[in-house]
């Protein structure tokens, strides 16, 4: 069985006088939820089919081929403004 060591007790002890003995089964409760929710994420995520699809590709691709107008602003050699 596992004892806790002084350091440990103390910061048991800071957490109960933080947060009182009353809300501590509330706040492990939602920590319980929060870490149930994260490791279901990673699992849904391991799920989830991220290959795109040839056709949207080829029209993102093909898209990318047009060239563009410049929109930048020419840039004067003569200095910054500031």
């Amino acid at each position: 069985m596992w004892i806790p060591g002084p350091m440990e007790l103390v910061i048991i002890l800071a957490v109960v006088l933080i947060f009182g003995a009353k809300r501590l089964p509330e706040i492990g409760s939602g920590l319980g939820k929060g870490i149930k929710n994260f490791r279901k994420s990673f699992k849904d995520a391991d799920e989830i089919d991220v290959t795109p699809e040839s056709g949207k590709l080829n029209e993102l691709n093909e898209g990318h081929d047009q060239e563009a107008p410049e929109s930048r602003p020419s840039r004067t050699s003569a200095g910054s403004p500031h």
